[in-house]
């Protein structure tokens, strides 16, 4: 697996993470790693014909998660290069697919592209998971959901979540909970106890109208073979039930 890190910063994270990759997976088209200075740059990946290229902030390549994150995005570019369903399943046709002749908001068009993600993420992560532990993985979508998350007015049940902003959308909150849960569940990375059953709750409490149980089945129960017809007909439907605020369940 070749690994060219481009411009100066830290390289230990992505050679750790190529080695835990290389236990059991491999890439065949060179990994170019582009450290960019906007300490907010999201961390994702480009595929192209001749290269993948890793883009992390300088500020990110140089903090604890680094490894994992690095791990985690040679895991989606090895489900690039297998051209599972995920990963070459064109949104676009999903969303024409779902949501022909209907009127959406932007935000919602928004949230069903994370919802393709979601599961993009899935599939990457059963890769993740199979090499790498899951700790740091579990800590960071738990620290993740509780900072999304908040008190309404007058709820002082719930004491010391508090939402971030008011932009904060409990909505797409509650399915980035069933996300969250369905992936720890589905590597078996949390006890009955764990703190990230009583935040998933929280955030499903605070968004009545997504069927948080139907999207954290679907998300855990992910087929790990799927063929594309499968994946496709999977995808429209939770994107459709998301818009309508049924859940991925419904008919």
């Amino acid at each position: 697996m070749d690994i060219r890190v481009q411009g100066p910063g830290p390289t230990s994270p992505f050679l750790s993470a190529r080695d835990l990759f290389e236990t059991e997976h491999d890439l065949s088209l060179p990994v170019y790693v582009q450290l960019r200075d906007d300490p907010d740059e999201r961390t994702w990946a480009g595929h192209y014909e001749d290269r993948h290229v890793l883009n992390i902030s300088r500020q990110v390549a140089s903090s604890a998660m680094a490894r994992e994150l690095a791990l985690h995005e040679f895991s989606h570019m090895a489900r690039y290069e297998q051209e599972h369903p995920s990963h070459v399943q064109s949104i676009e046709e999903v969303l024409y697919l779902a949501l022909a002749g209907k009127r959406v908001e932007r935000r919602q068009l928004a949230h069903c592209h994370q919802i393709a993600n979601h599961m993009k993420d899935i599939y990457a992560d059963d890769i993740t998971l199979s090499v790498g532990p899951g700790e740091k993985l579990l800590a960071y979508l738990e620290s993740s959901l509780a900072m999304a998350l908040a008190d309404r007015p007058g709820t002082p049940s719930r004491p010391g979540l508090e939402r971030l902003s008011p932009s904060s959308d409990p909505e797409i909150t509650a399915v980035n909970a069933a996300f969250a849960l369905a992936l720890a569940e589905r590597h078996d990375l949390v006890a009955a106890d764990h703190r990230l059953y009583d935040l998933a709750a929280a955030a499903a409490t605070d968004a009545p109208s997504v069927d948080f149980e139907g999207f954290r089945d679907l998300f855990r129960d992910l087929g790990t073979n799927p063929d594309p017809s499968g994946y496709r007909k999977d995808l429209v439907q939770a994107t459709r039930s998301y818009v309508a605020g049924e859940g991925p369940a419904a008919e």
